[in-house]
């Protein structure tokens, strides 16, 4: 089965996240961070978030993982970059709810929506939640 023009550009835009992910790296003056692992298939993320006023205004995340874990979280970042913490998490909800296949507004996840094929690989899903949980966890856990 040859891959549409659709999909081709998606493949695409996941690997460019993958090979050249934004937001990489760690912060020096972050107010949240956490390690996450995916004990599935060995991902690690750092993620460290600055939050001013209820506002992220920096964040990066470091580690490994497979392409859909690092694409997914230089996408998240890019995101979330400049959001009040509420619409963060909101976004969180609705990255969720997009990756287990029920319908959401992918609109307000920018680059983010094109991982919403990863709802038919089930074994790939908690790669792609990874960054996701660990912001909302970085922003809820003291």
């Amino acid at each position: 089965m040859a891959l549409s023009k659709m999909d081709n550009l998606y493949r695409q835009v996941i690997l460019d996240h993958s090979a050249h992910p934004h937001h990489h790296g760690e912060l020096n003056d972050s107010t949240n961070e956490i390690e996450l692992k995916n004990p599935t298939c060995g991902d690690v993320l750092q993620l460290d978030v600055k939050v001013d006023d209820g506002k992220i205004t920096d964040i990066a995340f470091s580690g490994y993982g497979c392409t859909i874990s690092q694409a997914s979280a230089s996408m998240m970042t890019d995101a979330v970059m400049n959001k009040d913490v509420e619409t963060a998490e909101n976004m969180v909800e609705d990255f969720s709810n997009m990756i287990l296949g029920e319908d959401t507004d992918t609109d307000i996840l920018d680059d983010a929506a094109v991982l919403k094929g990863v709802s038919q690989f089930p074994a790939r899903i908690k790669c792609a939640t990874l960054a996701w949980k660990a912001l909302h966890k970085a922003l809820n856990e003291k």
